[in-house]
């Protein structure tokens, strides 16, 4: 029987107890190992049964426990004692206001998007790495004491759970989410009913939705839930679970996230007092909906100026784009949220249109304007760039692949040119490093100082793990190992269970790996690109390497295919059926249902961590971070971070066939031919360095090479890959210029914005008659010599615009052999007096020639103005025409 309706009944908790709902509700218990060894002693068993849950746990513990630990003198010191550690955490000053002591304009706040948060696995908000990027960023922001408040979805079902079928086949379940059994609370009106957020649909409908609160340490994080009486079923379901749902449904999500996303802040701050962001972050494209409710706050509701009109579309533009970052993650023009134009023009026309926003310059935001793009469809990494005056990937490599992939967006410049730097991902030491680990590196440096350095990210801090002695590394190591073999022997029984295996078939899972062995960790969500089943390219040479008489290895797997991959879910099955055979599955395990309870399990318990995508379609991959941190090896494709930190010693580089054209398209035979390459060489690997070196033991029994890959790892890798150290290079680097931009333009009511906002008009309407007309050049030999330099004069019209508007450039640089330039330098050149009879002005300047080889040079003209954050902002360059030709000369 079916119950009509479903509520939650709290544990009344005695006076003395009450901190202890303090420290449930805010979730840095779930970085904070004193406050989770507290809620454990409350009832070992119950918090082990709730999923290290402290507020299931305070729901289940029996009454007369409960009044036990009241009169518990020596628990109610404890208790005491946590509580005024975290207010002390929550009010003291921490990196962030030291900044601001200095005298470093920063943010007053900052308001973070994202679709998915991985905060803990008891508040499951999250698929995959992005999510957990998204709550790494706000534990670390906390830690940093950074002003932010993180917008997100409260979804009833969260993502799905996974098990297998007696086939290893996928199977999802959605359980149902009860935030009265959550760490959230529900933001309410000063007159305590819930506050609301309203949307206007077509049709004359409404999509309402309430504000759940998870606090993250310092940092508020708002969870907007459809799921309300006010709606009807089709609209309740908008927020049902996360990446569910056809077209529209995911349109209404992301509309959601954005435009509510913006009002639930401007409400959290009225009835907090909080500061109002200056600066919007969207991490990924998800969210971009938020630029074009803040335009619409802007027309509707700005300042008049002192004309007494308010800010119009453009100006508004303006002033959103200066404080607007925007963070993409995918590689690849297939990862990015396409809709149909007419649907999203529905959703923004009519009686669904937001007040004083056309629909039209809507529609421009997302248009794929450039070569080969669909008119057809709105793209939100388009809107998402055209929206923020700052843009980043996450790492280096994604950076450049980035400025490639968007090059379209800003035509006749190099993807060099692209304005869209990279901020690397980092991790949550606290979240990530086992107890253990940190227990080892405290008594070394020191309890304070070790917690120091998995907050800040300084090298400095992590000076003097290298004397952790080699037997303390290994003894550590083996135990971490022996912890993992025993989730992996408890989860597996707990699949077979569910895959209809009966008690007495289950024997042979107690033998299951070995805390001695070689193991290697591959935990991912399961895209094609990642190659879950790579290992499997020859499965006579794997058996051999995981059955191998004196250096066996072994192989811990776990991963989700998204419900709607059939393909994904194939690549499970076939992992799953290897791993079933009787002759292996000692060696080898797959274990369902990968979340963060599992990885914290995972990434210390592991010798190696593995990762094989297709290179270059790892944005970042921060498992392999994660891992690096326990005092994991990483052996990996040269891809995301890896590319840029391996330096030899901290793991192995899996050779890459880049050469195999058309690789990147799974169905190609050169794919294929890849595919076989690259497995290949995994296999020598591990073979032949990875395993020989784990087993290659002294007289002592230990492995002092490995051991010694292993204390360089932690500290070199250890300060690198923290989200403390990615943090403070956000703030310093993006948000920080992005309020200062954003100030400017708001001041005086707006002028600033203004103002950009006619100049870039200006500019927009007179640069067809913008041309470098003629280029002279002080050449007196085809052969230049080293040091000497060219005097250049370049006659450019100008049209409308005055010498101030533009700025000539000469282009210098090494050549190859279509003339094409390379490593380029830039020499601005000046204005030599007025125009001329044919109103062209003359420019002059001197370029060095400064390195030997074929070299060679072009001039063009850009847009200058002081507040473009870069001179492509506007995507507007004037080259040279044909006839004028690009000198270029050999130098010996």
């Amino acid at each position: 029987m079916k119950a009509i309706r479903r509520f939650t009944v709290r544990t009344v908790l005695p006076e003395q107890l009450q901190p202890l709902h303090e420290l449930a509700l805010n979730l840095r218990w779930s970085w904070h190992p004193e406050t989770r060894d507290l809620f454990r002693s409350v009832e070992p068993e119950v918090w082990a049964a709730t999923g290290e849950d402290p507020v299931r746990l305070l729901g289940e513990v029996p009454a007369a426990r409960l009044a036990a630990l009241a009169a518990d003198r020596r628990f109610l010191r404890r208790l005491g004692d946590l509580a005024d550690d975290l207010r002390d955490y929550l009010a003291g000053p921490r990196w962030y206001q030291a900044q601001e002591g200095g005298g470093t304009p920063l943010p007053a706040a900052v308001a973070y998007f994202s679709p998915e948060y991985g905060i803990a696995a008891a508040l499951p908000q999250y698929s995959g790495g992005l999510g957990i990027l998204a709550g790494d960023h706000l534990k670390a922001a906390s830690d940093l004491g950074v002003p932010i408040i993180g917008v997100g979805l409260f979804y009833r079902h969260g993502y799905f759970r996974q098990s297998l079928d007696r086939d290893g086949w996928q199977q999802e379940r959605y359980p149902l989410l009860d935030p009265d059994e959550l760490a959230v609370s529900l933001l309410r009106e000063a007159d305590g009913t819930p506050c609301r957020v309203d949307l206007a649909l077509p049709g004359g409908r409404t999509l309402a939705a309430h504000i759940w609160k998870a606090q993250v340490g310092r940092v508020p994080l708002l969870l907007l839930d459809s799921d309300t009486e006010e709606n009807s079923p089709a609209e309740r379901d908008v927020t049902d679970r996360l990446y569910g749902g056809g077209s529209e449904h995911r349109l209404l999500q992301e509309m959601l996230l954005g435009i509510g996303g913006v009002r639930a802040v401007r409400a959290y701050c009225r009835l907090t007092g909080h500061p109002a962001p200056e600066v919007f972050h969207t991490n990924e494209g998800h969210a971009g909906f938020l630029g074009v409710e803040r335009i619409r706050e802007l027309v509707a509701d700005g300042p008049a100026g002192p004309d007494g009109a308010g800010p119009d579309f453009a100006a508004a533009l303006e002033s959103v784009r200066a404080g607007t970052l925007f963070t993409t993650h995918t590689p690849v023009p297939a990862g990015i949220d396409r809709f149909d134009r007419e649907l999203v023009a529905r959703h923004f026309s009519g009686d669904a249109a937001l007040p004083g926003v056309p629909v039209e310059p809507v529609l421009a935001l997302g248009a794929e304007t450039w070569p080969g793009g669909d008119p057809k469809l709105f793209n939100m990494a388009a809107m998402g760039l055209r929206l923020a005056q700052r843009a980043n990937g996450v790492s280096t490599l994604h950076g450049e692949v980035s400025r490639a992939m968007f090059n379209g967006l800003w035509p006749g410049f190099d993807p060099a040119e692209v304005p869209i730097t990279s901020v690397t991902n980092g991790v949550h030491a606290a979240t990530w490093i086992d107890p253990a680990v940190v227990r080892l590196g405290a008594a070394e440096i020191g309890a304070d100082r070790a917690e120091d350095a998995m907050t800040n990210g300084d090298a400095k801090r992590w000076t003097g793990l290298e004397r952790i002695g080699n037997t303390e590394i290994w003894d550590l190591r083996r135990s971490l190992r022996a912890q993992l073999v025993d989730e992996a022997r408890r989860r597996l029984r707990t699949s077979w269970r569910q895959r209809g295996a009966g008690e007495a078939e289950l024997g042979w899972v107690s033998s299951v790996l070995d805390p001695d062995v070689l193991t290697i960790g591959f935990a991912r969500r399961v895209p094609s690109y990642k190659r879950l089943t790579l290992m499997l390219r020859d499965q006579d040479r794997l058996r051999s390497l995981l059955l191998h008489p004196t250096r066996p290895v072994q192989i811990v797997v776990a991963g989700k295919a998204h419900p709607a991959d059939d393909g994904g879910k194939r690549l499970i099955q076939q992992m799953v059926a290897f791993a079933d055979d009787p002759a292996v599955r000692h060696r080898i395990v797959f274990l369902p249902d990968y979340d963060m309870a599992m990885a914290q399990h995972l990434y210390p318990g592991c010798d190696v961590w593995l990762n094989n995508p297709l290179r270059p379609l790892e944005a970042c991959g921060t498992s392999g971070m994660k891992a690096a941190l326990n005092g994991c090896l990483n052996l990996s494709v040269l891809d995301g971070w890896w590319d840029e930190w391996y330096d030899g010693q901290n793991g192995w580089a899996i050779p890459t066939a880049d050469d195999a054209g058309g690789a990147l398209d799974p169905e190609s035979s050169e794919a294929e031919r890849r595919d076989d390459i690259e497995a290949a060489a995994l296999y020598d690997l591990i073979e032949e360095q990875v395993a020989a070196r784990f087993y290659d033991r002294g007289a002592d029994g230990l492995p002092h090479r490995w051991i010694a890959m292993v204390r360089h790892t932690l500290v070199t890798l250890g300060p690198k890959v923290l989200a403390g150290r990615m943090v403070r290079e956000y703030v310093e680097r993006l948000y920080a210029p992005a309020a200062l931009a954003q100030r400017e333009l708001a001041a005086g009511s707006g002028a600033g914005a203004r103002e950009l906002a006619v100049w870039k008009a200006k500019v927009r309407e007179a640069w067809p008659a913008v041309r470098v007309e003629h280029v002279e050049a002080d050449c007196p030999a085809e052969a230049q010599e080293l040091g000497s330099s060219l005097a250049l004069r370049v006659q450019v019209a100008l049209g409308a615009l005055e010498p101030g508007d533009v700025e000539v450039q000469v282009v210098s640089g090494r050549v190859d052999e279509t003339d094409g330039i390379s490593d380029a330098g830039l020499l601005a050149l000046k204005p030599v007096g007025g125009p001329d009879l044919d109103g062209r002005t003359r420019y002059e300047g001197s370029l060095e020639l400064s390195r030997t080889g074929p070299f060679g040079y072009t001039v063009r003209v850009l847009p200058s103005h002081p507040r473009l954050a870069s001179p492509a902002e506007l995507g507007l360059v004037a080259l040279p025409a044909e006839s004028a030709g690009m000198d270029a000369g050999l130098l010996r």
